[in-house]
C-alpha cells in the first residue's frame, strides 16, 4: 500500500483521499495551516493517520521559525490551530500532547536542535503507528476462524492510519495466514469511505470484498451471510464506550440481535481515560452539503435542513471485544482497558 502520509525533506505529502479511487493525487505542505486545511478537509481522514499529520503539522512549524523569540506564543498558536481541526478524534489530541512535551522538554536547546527534535519525534509517532497496526492486525487475526464473512464499516486501513490499518489490519493478517474470508464493506454514506477507500484497499490487495449499502447490513446478518464484524475508533471512553463513524452504533446493534461478535480495533492512544463515558465524547458536525450532495451534484433540494453528525457513540454493552496493540480487552472495560 502506498503511504497516506511521508514526509519529504521540508514537507508533507499526503494521498488526497477525497478524489480516490478515481485518481490517485498527491498534495504536499509546506506550513502547518496547510496541514490544519488538510484535516478539516478530509484530505487525510482516520484517527491515527489525522494524529500523525498533527504531529508533522507541529514539526513544520517549528522547521519555519527563524528566531527563539516568543517561542512559546508561537508553538501555542500552532497547537491551537490543529486542535481546532477535527473535534472527536483522540489521536490528534495525543498526538499534540506528545509533541507538546517533547518542546518542553527542549526548549532551552538551539533553535536549529529543537528543529531536529521535533522532526524526529513525528517520524517516531509515524512509525510506532505502523508497528502498533501490525501488532493489533497479529492479535486480531486469533479471533477470526476460517470462512468468516467479515462486515468493516468506514475505513480502518492503511490509509486511515500511518499503515497497514487497524480493522483492516486484523483483515490482513487473517487473509496473510491464508485464512479463507470475505469482506463485506458498507458504503459509509455521506463521505462513502467504504465504497471509496476500503474496497480500493482491499481490491490492490485481491482479499475478497463485498460492496453493500449501510442499509443492507441486518438483512445480510439475518440471512446468515455474515459472521463477524470489526470496525476502527475514533475515540474510546474509559468505560468501553466507542465513538467512530456514524452508522456503526447501527451496525453494532444488529450485530447483538443476530448474535454476530461485534469487534472493535484501536491502539491505546485512541483511548481517552479522562472520560468516564460515550456521552461524553465530542461529535462534529460537518458540513450538511455533504449530504445534499454527491461529488459536485446535488441529490437533494439544496436549501433542505440537514444533520450531518461525523460519528455515533456505540455502547460498551454492544462491544464484545476491543483489539489493541497490547491485547485483548473484553468487559468490565474499565478494568481490562487499563490493565
Amino acid at each position: 500500500m502506498l503511504p497516506a502520509i511521508e514526509w519529504k525533506k521540508d514537507r508533507i505529502v499526503m494521498i488526497d483521499q477525497r478524489k480516490l479511487p478515481q485518481e490517485e493525487i498527491y498534495l504536499e505542505c509546506i506550513d502547518y495551516e496547510q496541514v490544519a486545511e488538510a484535516i478539516e478537509k478530509m484530505v487525510i481522514r482516520g484517527a491515527p493517520a489525522i494524529g500523525v499529520a498533527a504531529a508533522y503539522g507541529v514539526a513544520l512549524g517549528v522547521l519555519h521559525m527563524e528566531s527563539q523569540e516568543n517561542l512559546s506564543q508561537e508553538l501555542d498558536k500552532i497547537f491551537l490551530r490543529l486542535e481546532q481541526t477535527r473535534p472527536t478524534a483522540r489521536n490528534l489530541f495525543w498526538a499534540l500532547e506528545r509533541m507538546k512535551k517533547i518542546f518542553l522538554n527542549n526548549q532551552k536547546n538551539s533553535l536549529s536542535g529543537l528543529k531536529e527534535v521535533m522532526i524526529r519525534e513525528a517520524k517516531e509517532i509515524e512509525k510506532e503507528d505502523i508497528e502498533t497496526c501490525k501488532k493489533i492486525g497479529s492479535i486480531g487475526a486469533s479471533l477470526v476462524r476460517s470462512g468468516e464473512r467479515i462486515l468493516t464499516h468506514c475505513n480502518a486501513g492503511a490509509l486511515a492510519t500511518a499503515g497497514y490499518g487497524t480493522a483492516l489490519g486484523v483483515i490482513r493478517s487473517s487473509f496473510k495466514k491464508h485464512k479463507d474470508i470475505k469482506v463485506y464493506a458498507s458504503e459509509t454514506r455521506p463521505f462513502l469511505q467504504g465504497a471509496r477507500l476500503t474496497c480500493w484497499e482491499l481490491s490492490k490487495e485481491s482479499i475478497p470484498v463485498v460492496l453493500i449499502t449501510d442499509n443492507m447490513a441486518g438483512y445480510l446478518m439475518n440471512k446468515g451471510e455474515i459472521s463477524f464484524v470489526v470496525t476502527g475508533a475514533d475515540r474510546i471512553a474509559s468505560n468501553g464506550d466507542t465513538a467512530n463513524k456514524i452508522g456503526t452504533y447501527a451496525a453494532a446493534v444488529l450485530a447483538k440481535e443476530n448474535r454476530i461478535p461485534f469487534y472493535v480495533a484501536a491502539p491505546l492512544s485512541t483511548i481517552d481515560f479522562g472520560l468516564e463515558k460515550g456521552s461524553q465524547i465530542p461529535i462534529e458536525e460537518r458540513d450538511p452539503d455533504e449530504v445534499r450532495k454527491i461529488g459536485s451534484s446535488y441529490i437533494t433540494l439544496p436549501d433542505i435542513e440537514v444533520r450531518n453528525p461525523a460519528f455515533d457513540v456505540t455502547p460498551a454493552e454492544y462491544i464484545t471485544a476491543i483489539i489493541t496493540e497490547k491485547g485483548i480487552a473484553r468487559p468490565p472495560y474499565n478494568q481490562s482497558l487499563r490493565k
